[in-house]
This record gives structure tokens, sequence and C-alpha cells, in this order.
């Protein structure tokens, strides 16, 4: 098939897609990989720097990896903790896992022992599929500190559920009686293969494909629940938006087990027969030139991650024809810098968006035609799906308003409120997780999101902060309560509040005001105590000793954190 021209215009790109996509078909996410090897199977899919995967490659690679679960006990609507990096098996396994009609249960690699085992436990993992290294860490440690003898008994009496722990083998020694993940002298016997025909036949496109944990007002993560027709109607809604060419390439450095990499990148590009270029980690450098090596079409970042390159491109210039788009999302970006793309990256459209992990992906994007002003005063717009919307919601897959915060009446367009969401993307709610369902959503179905933002006539969304107490260390979410509840295990620590502050590095950081038992523990005390068991995003930068009786609190018992953020910034002269 011939790639389309990169000159044509986002409207003729978008005809083109609807053309050839025809009536939207329901189908798992599988089936959606199994459809695009029809029409371009020899098409590069996966770009790393060993090796490029074509579609078929993937395809051959899920099925197997499949075999390998279904000869060792996963059946179709079991959870699968999926723990990896962006390697190439992640994707190989996120295509296996759905071809048998289980559940994904993506994790972020960045978590510790303490996160991972509440995670695996309060999604029902029955395996888990984990790489041996990464970077300079031991992951299989950790795992051998929660569920010792993993390699033989699965997780034992602590994870009674979890029966099999599958390794991507990185470096280093390999694991006596560790399961590996892809195994090439491994067969698959007839009777495996027989099984997981069957399940693959009795996949179903509008059950759970997937559930992704994100953090919760309780302390604890909240898995979100989505379909693989939510994550494949979402994809190709964001391909639709953005007007993407055929074959185009995006390069990222996002982590695939969040929404941004895997839907808006991975997902959504099979509709156009397009290709992902994932790197390992984020190295500004490193990204320039993978987009000179690769040739790709659009660069997929976060703000902080943008402004990096910006700077290093400033210096060493930038030679990457191929470039059409910019996809700059996920944080507040100066008025300027969608300029400053335009000039050293030589990208001619420019992409933000908004969503959410319970919204399945983003929601809202400025579209590629549309004007500077959209990008700098706002989060996009309300994405038209073309086929895969509907017709209840306008042509789209969700819709937002905003309301006063204490009443919840509806406020006129542009003024400022809470955002609420509802429609076909918004998750059913959050795994085995009934209080906070039920606080999650109005009466009448719309879901709170936590943020405070206007609406306009023409959809368009403009955020301007959290009602939530989260804040964003570095581009991760960082809930204070989950971290309260644990640093309130030390024994030198009888109450404990934390609240972000600025920091010019990582945007937030995280300040501990501590209610000490006996002697407060400094910075470093906390930062020990931390270690290995909980991600070094949430450790608290800063400690500050306060007296229990100077914490102010609300009428129903909740300490006012705007009060404790105001302190803490004073007495840290930020």
């Amino acid at each position: 098939m011939t790639t389309v021209s990169r000159t044509q215009s986002p409207r003729d790109r978008r005809s083109r897609l609807e053309a050839s996509t025809g009536t939207w078909q329901p189908s798992t996410i599988a089936q959606a990989l199994d459809r695009a090897v029809r029409r371009y199977a020899d098409r590069p899919f996966v770009i790393t720097d060993d090796r490029i995967w074509s579609y078929q490659n993937i395809q051959e690679a899920s099925r197997q990896v499949a075999a390998r679960l279904v000869e060792h006990g996963v059946k179709p609507r079991d959870h699968v903790g999926l723990w990896l990096a962006n390697y190439v098996e992640f994707a190989i396994a996120k295509f296996a896992i759905a071809r048998i009609g289980a559940v994904a249960v993506p994790i972020n690699f960045l978590l510790r022992q303490h996160e991972l085992s509440y995670i695996l436990r309060q999604a029902d993992c029955v395996a888990l599929i984990t790489m041996d290294r990464f970077r300079s860490r031991d992951y299989l440690t950790d795992i051998d500190a929660i569920m010792p003898g993993w390699e033989l008994a699965g997780g034992g009496e602590n994870f009674p559920k979890l029966h099999t722990v599958f390794v991507h083998h990185i470096g280093g020694l390999e694991r006596l009686g560790a399961k590996p993940l892809v195994d090439p002298d491994w067969t698959p016997t007839a009777e495996t293969l027989e099984a997981l025909k069957t399940a693959e036949a009795g996949a179903d496109p509008f059950f759970r494909s997937d559930v992704i944990y994100t953090s919760g007002t309780t302390g604890h993560p909240k898995g979100a629940m989505v379909t693989h027709d939510m994550v494949l109607r979402t994809g190709y809604a964001s391909t639709f938006s953005m007007a993407r060419e055929e074959g185009r390439r995006v390069l990222f450095a996002l982590p695939l087990y969040h929404v941004f990499g895997y839907i808006e990148c991975m997902i959504a590009i099979m509709f156009v027969g397009g290709a992902i270029v994932p790197r390992l980690v984020f190295d500004a450098k490193d990204m320039i030139e993978a987009a000179e090596n690769f040739a790709v079409g659009e660069i997929a970042c976060v703000p902080l991650m943008t402004q990096q390159m910006i700077d290093i491109v400033k210096d060493r210039g930038f030679n990457c024809p191929s470039l059409v788009a910019f996809f700059n999302s996920g944080g507040v970006n100066p008025p300027s810098i969608w300029q400053e793309i335009r000039d050293v990256f030589g990208a001619k459209e420019l992409l933000t968006g908004y969503g959410m992990t319970e919204t399945t992906a983003s929601t809202c994007c400025c579209l590629p035609e549309g004007k500077d002003i959209h990008l700098q005063t706002s989060n996009g717009r309300l994405k038209d799906a073309g086929v895969a919307g509907f017709a209840e919601y306008g042509g789209k897959l969700a819709v937002y308003k905003a309301v006063n915060p204490e009443t919840y009446e509806d406020l006129p367009n542009g003024e400022q409120g809470e955002l609420l969401v509802r429609g076909y993307c918004v998750t059913p709610g959050y795994y085995n997780k009934p209080e906070e369902n039920a606080t999650a959503f109005t009466e009448d179905g719309w879901l709170r999101t936590g943020d405070v933002g206007t609406v306009d006539a023409e959809g368009y969304v403009r955020l301007l902060g959290r009602i939530k107490e989260a804040y964003r260390c570095g581009g991760e979410m960082v809930m204070p309560e989950e971290v309260e509840n644990f640093l309130k295990t030390h024994e030198n620590i009888q109450n404990v509040y934390v609240v972000g502050v600025p920091d010019p590095k990582m945007g937030e950081v995280g300040c501990a005001l501590v209610v000490p038992r006996g002697n407060a523990p400094d910075a470093d005390t906390i930062l020990e105590f931390c270690r290995n068991r909980l991600a070094r995003f949430k450790i608290p930068k800063y400690v500050i000793e306060v007296a229990q009786d100077k914490v102010p609190y609300t009428a129903t018992g909740r300490a006012r954190r705007v009060f404790l953020a105001s302190l803490a910034k004073e007495r840290l002269g930020l």
C-alpha cells in the first residue's frame, strides 16, 4: 500500500482513514493486530536499536508467548501483572495476554516491594511477567523479598492466587528454575495450541483488557478497568484527531505501562500501519539522535522532556526532514514553547491534549490545523472519533462539563469549576474498590476528575489546577496519603502530612511535615527508610518538624493542606 504524502491536508488524511476503516468492528486488541497484519504484514511496527519488528513478527511472537501462558495455566479473564520497561517484549506480552482473553495489569517499573505487593494482591494476579534487571537494579531481589521461592512455588503463601512468574532475561546470570518469557527451544503441545485457539475464539471485545493503576485518594493505588473496545476506539480517535498519515513513526520515551505510551502511541498507530520507536529511558540527546536515525514523523513528550530537548537542539541543530508533528502533553507549558518547537524542530503540526487513566487515554486534543491560541490557552478540544464515535456524544467518546464544586450545579460555558466527564471511554469503575467507585461518580453517572477548569462553547477544555491533593514529581503523580500511610510505620513518626512544593528540576517534590514521636527523623533518615520500598519519585525531598496542635483541620477532620503547603514553602524559603 502506498504511503500517503505528508503534504496532504489533515482533512484529507482523516477522510482516507475513514474510508480505509469503514464501519467500526468491535474486536480485541489482539484481533486488531491480526487485522493490521492482513494489511501491513511486512511494515515496521516496533523499531529498536537492535531490530525492526514487523507487524507479522509481533503477531507471531505474541502467539508463541500466548501459548506459553496457556500451558502454564493462564486462562481467559485471569489477571496477569506486566512489570516491564519499554522492551519490545512489553508489546509482545501485551498482545499475548489479550490473545487469550486474559487481562493485563501493567505496573510502573519504578515501584518497589511495598507497592508491587499491594497491586499484585489487590488485582488478583495469577501470573507476573517481569525482567531480571533494568539499568543497575536487580528486579528479582524485590520479588525474592515478597514471595520467597517464586521460581518453583510462584507467589506461595503470600500470594496464593499467583502461580507463575515469567522472566524476561536482560543480563547477568539466569536464575535457576525461573521460567523465561520467551524460550526459543520450547514448542507448545497440540493440547496447548487447541486451548489457545479456543481462548482466542472466545475472547470478548467488551470485557476488560486492562486494569491500569493510578494513585488513589485513600492512600492506595486504584486499578481503572478498561475494555478492549474502549482502548481501540480511544486509540483510533487519537489518530483520527491528529490526522496521522499512513506509516507514521512515533518516537517516545513515555512508559508503555501508562496510557500515553500504550494507547496514544502503540495502539493508535496500528490504524495507519505506522510504527513506534520506544526508548527505554528518557535521555534528551538520545531522543534527538533516534529521531534523526529512524526518520520519525512524530515525537511524543511531556513538557519537561520537550524543554530539555529544545535546549540541546538549540546548540547542536536538528536534521529530521521526516518530522511532521510534535505531541507535547501531560503538564504545564509556557506559551512560548510552541514557537520554540517550530523553530528548533521544524515540526509543522503541534499537538497537546488532556485525559486521564480513567478516560482510557486523552479525551481532548488540539487539531494539527488549529490556531495557536488554542495551544497557548487550552488543553485541546473534545476529540472527534470518526467512525469510532457515538451520536449521543456528538460523534465523540466523552463529554465534559464544569460544575460548582460545592453544589454540583452546572456552570455556563467558560466559567471555572470542577470538571466532570462521562462517555463510552470512561472507566466503569476501579477494580474491587466499591467505596472509591461510590465517591468517584455522581448519582447520574458523571466521573469526578478532581480537576478545576473551564469548557468553552467550542469544546475546548482548559485546566486551571487540582482539587485533589496530588502533585507531580518529574511528571509522575504522587498521592500524599499513600506516602503518609507508609511513613507512619516509622517508629519516630507520630503523624505526617506530605505536600508538594515547587522544584526547578522536577516541577514539584514532596515535603513531609512530621509530628515526631521522640527524635524527629531528618531527610536522610526518611530517604533510607523509604529506599527500595517506595519509588524514588514518591520519597519526600524535604522534612519539616511540626507540632500536632499547629496543624489546622477542616470541620470534617481533614488537614488543611493549602495552609500546610504554604507553611512548607515559607519554612523552606521557596
